[in-house]
C-alpha cells in the first residue's frame, strides 16, 4: 500500500473513530430521556456492575499477559474486554430506559465521596471511548509502538472506568427500590 493510500485509510479510521465517540454519548443520553414503562429490568445494575468487575480483572490479566510476552492471549483479552463494554453498555441503558433512576442516600463525606467517583466515572467513560478504539486500531494495524505509546495512557484510565463502575455501584445499591 502506498503512503497516500495509508494516510487516507488512517483519515477514514480516524472519522469512524471519531463519529462512534460521539454518537455513543449522544445516543446514551437520547436514550436516558426516553422511558419504556411495563418492564422490570431492576436486576440489571447487578449484572452491569459484574460485567465491569470482569472487565477489569481482564485489563489486568491482559497486561500482565503483555508484559510476559503472550500477544495471542493479550488480544483475545482486549477483544473479550472491548465486548464486555458493548454489553455493558447495552444492559445500562436498557434499564435506564425501563427504570427510575435511583438517588444516592448516603449523607456527609460518602456523598462527596459518591459524586466525586460518579462523575470521574461518567467523564472518563465518554473519554475512554476513542482512547479504546485507536490504541486497537494501532494495533491491529500492527503499529505496536504507537499502540504501546496509547495503551500507557488508555489502561489506567479504562480500568479506573471499570473499578469505579462496581464502586459506585456498591455504593448505591442500598438505595435502589
Amino acid at each position: 500500500m502506498e503512503m497516500g493510500e495509508k494516510q487516507l485509510e488512517n483519515q477514514k479510521y480516524r472519522r469512524i473513530i471519531v463519529a462512534v465517540s460521539v454518537v455513543i454519548p449522544l445516543a446514551v443520553a437520547i436514550l436516558f430521556g426516553v422511558k419504556i414503562p411495563g418492564y422490570d429490568f431492576h436486576f440489571l445494575p447487578g449484572i452491569y456492575a459484574t460485567i465491569n468487575g470482569f472487565t477489569a480483572l481482564l485489563l489486568i490479566a491482559a497486561f500482565i499477559s503483555i508484559r510476559n510476552g503472550n500477544r495471542k492471549l493479550h488480544s483475545v483479552l482486549m477483544k473479550t474486554c472491548m465486548m464486555l463494554s458493548a454489553l455493558f453498555l447495552v444492559l445500562y441503558v436498557v434499564y435506564h430506559m425501563t427504570s427510575d433512576s435511583t438517588s444516592y442516600g448516603g449523607v456527609g463525606v460518602s456523598r462527596y465521596i459518591y459524586f466525586f467517583i460518579l462523575v470521574t466515572h461518567i467523564l472518563l467513560s465518554v473519554g475512554v471511548i476513542p482512547m479504546v478504539l485507536f490504541t486497537y486500531l494501532r494495533a491491529w494495524q500492527g503499529d505496536f509502538k504507537k499502540h504501546k505509546a496509547l495503551a500507557r495512557i488508555t489502561f489506567p484510565v479504562w480500568l479506573y472506568v471499570a473499578v469505579s463502575g462496581v464502586v459506585v455501584y456498591l455504593m448505591i445499591r442500598p438505595y435502589y427500590s
